[in-house]
């Protein structure tokens, strides 16, 4: 028997009741599960409908008469990850769990590490990948990429697969990863049973969407579903709990212990190595992981814009989905991103716009034009160059994105400093059209924050950037300017654990004298014996700029020595341009002291990513 909803035990209004006791014993066990995917895609703001929207938490009890009940087979499932930083492997994770929970056998994978011959036993494929840089795939998701897009990928048909893509807006190939793999599976003859969800850095509600929208759909599937199923189903789309721990949503608030400028007197640079306590929080982590920091935007950024549009700072606006209000100049300061400027920023802007000249900017000729202008503007920016203006202040939270947290990679051991994390930071500061432009958390950390004050953090394991295992195995570390920060965590926990094998680092930056980030660390390693090599390149000190790379070219036949016994090669800092010059001096060398074609050596350079042997966390 069907039990009836009753307005005393639920959050509905009579007229609501009614209208579900009505519709709910019409339904067959694949529309509920449906409309229990579609309700939870569309709370992640990923369907657009005229209806209220429903609390599908609420509605738990709906029993299947017991006859539709019946044993089933096990159903088969494989989701691979392709990850730069972690968080596409954390989500693929989380579903797997929720397959396992409806009776799935479950392979999870990263791509890299995926026997593409198994593609065709796949039966449901889902990926999670992000993008990375201008529209390039992880390191771990290249393989499988390229082997998708070659003459030798299989047909796919039977195969039913979902694709959950994360990226940034700020870039211009937004999600392009994704769309890579959900196209081309399509084109194999695979079926999408879940439409492919794009995510922005503020993720978590629209993967829980998608993660709910692809169990309800599994469900649905099948022949027959139980009543655990469908409230199952239930509980995926019900808002998560608070977590007890602490983590990217529930940020612990970390005091700092020291704020110290790296950089000597006269540099014209300026670079904070930031101590936070972790006591009582239970966080810990491992060489290679990164902090997210959780920053505030420039108060006197704020105000002009405040100003500029004359608004009141102390209105109060909502900043969060359960009704949080704060005044408007805490929301600009704490909550939206207001320092750059993405094209779906500027496509609900142009409905607040008085000049035609902003929807002029999203005409096919003007697509120069548009990335053009998105690049190195921020809010204020817009706002003086397409006035007049309509929206008032309660739009700003429908029209800025959150402010997304700043990763940096952590610069200690756990092992060496305990209840301790360390990171390096490098204060952004530059000119342009005619602005002086700050880095958020940069010069928040560098201007603002002092010894004593919190800072709102939490661990981001990266599961793809991790030393040997085997303490033996040598390491050659190349980490110019801030890229050095991870391998003084290594280091410092190779010192702890007494590892015997060899370490090589790299480092580079423009001056000796003022720029040697780290440079007493450095040297008594060194003389411990925990540093077996270390060479450096000041760009600035010579007539001839030298840089990392050219450090390893002179060091080339010893450098591939070391490969071909084994040890493992890293890479931190810059993507654009420094991560390729020394991948392209890494060919050179495999190329000329191994005696390869180029074909060769960029097979031998892929071999060593496989083997997890070269290892890139570039930003």
């Amino acid at each position: 028997m069907l039990l009836q909803l009753q307005v005393t035990n639920s959050p509905f209004t009579a007229e609501q009741a009614e209208l579900l006791n009505k519709l709910l014993p019409t339904l067959t066990e694949g529309q509920m599960n449906w409309l229990g995917g579609y309700l939870a895609f569309y709370r992640a703001g990923n369907v657009t409908t005229a209806a209220s929207e429903l609390a599908v938490s609420q509605v738990v009890e709906v029993p299947v008469p017991a006859a539709a009940v019946v044993a089933q087979e096990p159903r088969e499932a494989t989701i691979l990850f392709g990850s730069q930083t972690g968080n596409s492997q954390r989500l693929a994770g989380r579903l797997a769990d929720k397959l396992k929970g409806e009776g799935f056998e479950v392979t999870l994978s990263a791509m890299n590490k995926y026997k593409t011959n198994n593609l065709k036993k796949a039966g449901y494929l889902f990926i999670v990948v992000s993008t990375h840089g201008e529209g390039d795939p992880p390191d771990n998701a290249l393989t499988l990429h390229e082997f998708l897009n070659s003459k030798r990928a299989p047909k796919l048909d039977g195969i039913k697969f979902s694709v959950l893509a994360l990226g940034d807006t700020s870039y211009e190939f937004f999600c392009k990863t994704g769309q890579d793999f959900d196209t081309k599976l399509a084109e194999l003859g695979a079926e999408r049973i879940v439409d492919r969800v794009d995510c922005d850095v503020d993720f978590e509600d629209a993967a829980a969407g998608w993660i709910a929208a692809v169990n309800s759909a599994v469900s649905a599937v099948a022949t027959s579903v139980s009543p655990q199923g469908i409230a199952n189903v239930a509980s995926i789309a019900a808002p998560a709990a608070v977590e007890s721990e602490y983590s990217r949503t529930n940020p612990f608030m970390a005091e700092v212990l020291e704020n110290l400028n790296l950089n000597g007197q006269g540099s014209d640079r300026e670079t904070r190595h930031l101590e936070l306590s972790l006591e009582g929080s239970g966080l810990t982590y491992e060489p290679g992981d990164a902090v997210g920091v959780y920053p505030q935007n420039d108060p006197a950024l704020v105000d002009d814009i405040i100003s500029f549009l004359k608004w009141n700072p102390q209105e109060s606006v909502v900043t969060g989905k359960a009704g949080e209000t704060s005044t408007l100049r805490e929301a600009l300061l704490h909550h939206y991103e207001i320092t750059v400027l993405t094209k779906p920023l500027l496509e609900k802007a142009v409905a607040f716009s008085g000049n035609g000249k902003l929807a002029d900017l999203f005409k096919p000729e003007n697509k120069e034009e548009l990335k053009a202008y998105t690049n190195g503007r921020d809010l204020l920016d817009l706002l003086r160059d397409y006035g007049p203006w309509t929206f008032k202040a309660g739009d700003v939270g429908n029209i800025l994105r959150k402010l997304p947290p700043r990763l940096y990679s952590i610069a200690s051991s756990v092992n060496s400093h305990p209840e301790e994390v360390h990171l390096t930071i490098r204060k952004v500061e530059y000119e342009a059209h005619g602005r002086a432009r700050k880095g958020v958390c940069s010069v928040y950390t560098s201007e603002r924050i002092e010894a004593g004050d919190k800072l709102p953090i939490f661990i981001q394991q990266n599961p793809n950037f991790k030393p040997p295992v085997n303490p033996d195995t040598s390491v050659i570390m190349v980490g110019p300017g801030t890229g050095v920060a991870p391998f003084r965590a290594f280091l410092e926990d190779r010192e702890e654990s007494g590892a015997a094998g060899q370490t090589w680092l790299f480092y580079g930056d423009r001056h000796f004298v003022t720029d040697f980030l780290y440079q007493t660390d450095w040297q008594r390693m060194h003389n411990d014996g925990v540093l077996t090599k270390l060479d450096v390149a000041f760009s600035r000190d010579s007539d001839e700029k030298v840089y990392v790379q050219h450090r390893m070219l002179e060091n080339g036949e010893e450098l591939y020595k070391w490969l071909e016994n084994g040890a493992h090669l890293y890479v931190c800092g810059d993507e654009k341009y420094m991560a390729h010059d020394v991948q392209s001096a890494l060919l050179t060398i495999i190329s000329q002291y191994g005696g390869k074609s180029t074909e060769a050596a960029a097979a031998y350079l892929a071999d060593l990513q496989e083997q997890g042997r070269y290892q890139r966390d570039v930003y």
